[in-house]
């Protein structure tokens, strides 16, 4: 079993920047790939970054690239996602997940779910 709690999501300006906090716990953890989804409302649920259990396997997807970083601390308990250069587009729930693998998170069927944190992107 593994569970998984965000935090730092909330209100930033366009073009400001935001790290969001994915804490993790399970014993096996480490040998899970992390990743950060993200959903607005009445729209899809989009995969935003993922990274590998060797770290060696980084995914963005094209809408965040270049404006996002995904990382994890030495043990892998905590997984970070870092934006910036916000967009209201980026206003969404961002939930982090883990799997056993990437990419896409295992087709964005992801084995462990957290409970999600809200950013919103202000015009």
């Amino acid at each position: 079993q593994v569970t998984l709690v965000e935090s730092g999501g909330g209100l930033v300006q366009t073009g400001g920047s935001l790290t969001l906090s994915c804490a993790a716990s399970g014993r096996t953890i480490s040998e899970y790939a992390m990743g950060w989804f993200r959903q607005a409302p009445g729209k899809e649920r989009e995969l935003v970054a993922a990274k590998s259990w060797s770290d060696l396997i980084t995914y963005y997807s094209d809408s965040v690239k270049g404006r996002c970083t995904i990382s994890r601390d030495s043990a892998k308990i905590t997984v970070y996602l870092q934006l910036k250069s916000l967009r209201p587009e980026d206003t969404a729930v961002y939930s982090c997940a883990a799997a056993r693998g990437v990419p896409e998170l295992r087709n964005g069927r992801p084995d462990y779910w957290g409970q999600g944190t809200q950013v919103t992107v202000s015009s």
